[in-house]
């Protein structure tokens, strides 16, 4: 969807080349004793492999699978170049990272189509939440939006599949399919007794950036869907209209914004805050030390600016790090629900030239040092949407938010 060289919140593209190939044609098929072959002391230190692991007990299993394994259902012959998909993958899972996995090459080429924006499916953004398949948020004017997916529902079942020790990319390959094929999710959404299952006809997926209006009552609203390439000069414009409509209340509505590229999220936050102040840190654990993104300090509006930013839990990602900075700032209030909780940072490495690995390498903190991925960011106005009153068109939450602006002096 985006070029690799941009970074992004919710992955971070950063192609590296990893010559792990070379190991595996090496060893592949062998049955070997490391403790009688010349140079394996110096082999394992070039190859990075930690001292005191046992990695004979992987190659008795591989062994023995060869030798004994009969399939009970199916006659599908499985070649050890995918076992060897398999077992890496099974290697990125033992981290219980939902965001950590590996990509065999039909996985690879749609991860890439997602990256590209080329797909076709029912448009709703979905990750691992408490190890549950969970909607993130339906994208604007989608299918799934328009099927009644909400943000939070949580997916059990994709058809006939259980979601159960699904990764999310396994999830997604699901949900894919060509334009008028039809796709049904078993869910569970809170505040129903039952699962309930709704049934989604796939279209290609247009993803919306941004809407801006002035209301009446003197209050401008911008709506930003995600964070994208586009975003930045899209946000400028509104902000533009924004001034020259003479308003001093603005709404930013970050609810069920899934998140995109870091860059945009520092480049909005700069039109509110000066030079240097700090709009995320990047924090690597022991790995090396935490890099700071501060605001480029186009700092525009005074202190007459009335701002509140609408989020939910479909907010995630880069609208987490918007929002929790301008909080954390002093810059605005946040009116809504907790957001999505998704702080983490990824990057793609290429492992051969059809597969890659993505892998956590980092957490977002906000400028007080909060964890975005521990717990959220929480408003300061809490307001939730009533199902009765989201069926009579009342968004409680908006009006909370217009409500808190025009009582400021």
């Amino acid at each position: 969807m985006k070029p690799y060289q941009k970074r992004v919140s919710t992955t971070l593209l950063i192609v590296l080349i990893v010559g792990v190939s070379y190991y595996i044609g090496f060893s592949v098929g062998h049955k070997q004793n490391e403790n009688v072959i010349p140079g394996i002391e110096l082999l394992n230190k070039e190859l990075g492999r930690p001292e005191g692991v046992d990695f004979g007990t992987f190659w008795k299993a591989w062994s023995v699978l060869n030798e004994k394994y009969v399939p009970t259902t199916s006659t599908t012959t499985v070649s050890d170049q995918q076992k060897v998909y398999g077992a890496i993958q099974g290697l990125a899972s033992s981290l219980k990272d939902p965001y950590t996995v590996f990509f065999p090459p039909i996985e690879n080429e749609i991860f890439q189509g997602d990256v590209r924006g080329n797909f076709q499916g029912v448009g709703m953004e979905v990750g691992i939440k408490d190890s549950v398949l969970t909607v993130v948020a339906p994208l604007k004017g989608s299918p799934a939006l328009a099927a009644g997916i909400k943000a939070g529902d949580q997916i059990i079942m994709i058809d006939e599949t259980s979601t159960y020790n699904l990764s999310t990319e396994e999830s997604v390959a699901l949900i894919r399919g060509d334009k008028g094929t039809k796709v049904t999710f078993t869910i569970i959404r809170k505040g129903e007794k039952d699962p309930i299952e709704i049934s989604v006809v796939r279209d290609v997926i247009t993803i919306p950036t941004i809407s801006s209006a002035l209301r009446p009552d003197g209050v401008f609203v911008i709506e930003l869907y995600n964070f994208s390439e586009s975003s930045p000069d899209l946000f400028r414009k509104a902000l533009r209209e924004f001034i020259l409509s003479g308003s001093d209340k603005l709404i930013l509505d970050l609810r069920g914004n899934p998140g995109g590229y870091l860059e945009a999220a520092i480049d909005m936050a700069s039109w509110f805050l000066p030079p240097g102040k700090v709009v995320v840190s990047e924090d690597f654990g022991s790995k090396k030390e935490p890099t700071v993104f501060r605001s480029r300090g186009y700092d525009i509006f005074n202190a007459r600016l009335k701002f509140a930013i609408l989020i939910d839990g479909g907010s995630a990602s880069a609208s987490e790090i918007l929002a929790g900075a301008l909080k954390e700032q002093g810059v605005a209030k946040l009116v809504g629900e907790k957001t999505f909780g998704k702080g983490s940072v990824q990057e793609l490495v290429k492992i051969t030239p059809d597969t890659s690995l993505k892998v956590t390498i980092a957490r977002w903190l906000t400028p007080d040092g909060v964890s975005i991925s521990k717990a959220g960011v929480a408003p300061d106005i809490e307001v939730k949407n009533t199902k009765e009153g989201i069926e009579k068109g009342v968004d409680a939450q908006k009006d909370k938010a217009v409500e808190y602006l025009l009582n400021l002096k």
